[in-house]
């Protein structure tokens, strides 16, 4: 099968009446064009032109296959066309699905920052359509093309899609000002916290993930774990209830920075834990996001990640 370029040779020599005019009709050489007609003929087993002292002209067969060669052109431009469209739809729209903390603290940051750039350089402001859900949800949604894109703080991206870590965050474990453990001299054991209720994010939620698979790390059964006080669907909840009860629970950095700074919550140590974990963006498809406003909102966050690690370092 003749790809689309000797197509348009051949239209090129069926127009013009030359090899010459044909090579000057598509941008070659009139070599180039020669060579060309001639691998089609040969690849096809037909001869299609004639060549003489006067120009060229198309066979009996060449003729036929000029027709079908105008069809089938037509019908690609027309596919080109259509596919432009769906980029321009791509970049101009995303709907984005992401966990809690990232939804609360991170996104909102990133995405004015992408609006921002994209007035700057003079291009359209992508559509941006966030929903804030748990990772579990939010995978869910991604795998099932209700979002393009999905952000997630699970220990582990999801089977059957692709990810990328766009930033860190750490766990800790906190109690209102008056809990016994803000007064405690020594640290709390990852064995303490297990036999521990806490006041628990929902079953799905990369917060409560991160912490069972913390506590695997360190040698405790997460099935043996003490059951919650309480299982609530949002970090601001969660911080409520740790106030309004003894109850301790384990919270993203990022939801309660003010909390620590302020004396609001107090930390505990765990130096049995590691409580550090990676945020991951996901998406369906190959190891490159997908082109249009999904590639260029990740690829303005890694541009943010590195200006703050440089800015940091200096």
């Amino acid at each position: 099968m003749p790809d689309l370029g000797e197509f348009e040779v051949l239209l090129a020599v069926a127009e013009t009446g030359s090899l010459g005019a044909a090579a000057r009709k598509v941008g070659l050489t009139q070599q180039a064009v020669s060579a060309r007609l001639a691998s089609t003929e040969a690849r096809i087993g037909v001869q299609l032109a004639v060549r003489t002292p006067r120009g060229s002209q198309l066979t009996p067969a060449g003729v036929v296959v000029a027709e079908w060669a105008h069809q089938l052109l037509d019908v690609a431009h027309h596919v080109d066309a259509g596919l432009a469209s769906l980029r321009t739809d791509a970049r101009s729209r995303i709907k984005i699905s992401a966990s809690q903390t990232v939804a609360e603290q991170l996104l909102p940051r990133w995405l004015m920052s992408l609006r921002a750039a994209a007035a700057r350089r003079g291009s359209p402001v992508p559509e941006l359509t966030l929903t804030a859900t748990n990772s579990t949800h939010a995978a869910e949604e991604v795998a099932g093309g209700t979002a393009d894109v999905g952000f997630i703080e699970s220990p582990a991206a999801p089977r059957g899609l692709r990810s990328k870590v766009v930033a860190s965050d750490e766990l800790a474990v906190v109690v209102a000002p008056d809990h016994e453990w803000a007064r405690r001299p020594r640290p709390i054991s990852a064995a303490k916290l297990a036999q521990t209720p806490l006041v628990s994010r929902e079953t799905g939620s990369g917060t409560r993930d991160s912490l069972n698979e913390a506590l695997r790390l360190a040698g405790c059964d997460p099935e043996r774990q003490a059951p919650p006080v309480m299982e609530l669907s949002s970090a601001a909840a969660v911080r409520a209830a740790v106030l309004a009860s003894q109850a301790p629970a384990v919270m993203s950095r990022l939801s309660i920075a003010d909390d620590l700074a302020f004396g609001r919550l107090r930390e505990v140590s765990t130096p049995e834990l590691d409580l550090r974990r990676h945020l991951r963006a996901i998406w369906v498809g190959g190891r490159t996001p997908p082109a249009g406003a999904v590639r260029d909102l990740l690829g303005h966050i890694q541009s943010m990640q590195r200006l703050q690690r440089r800015a940091a370092g200096g």
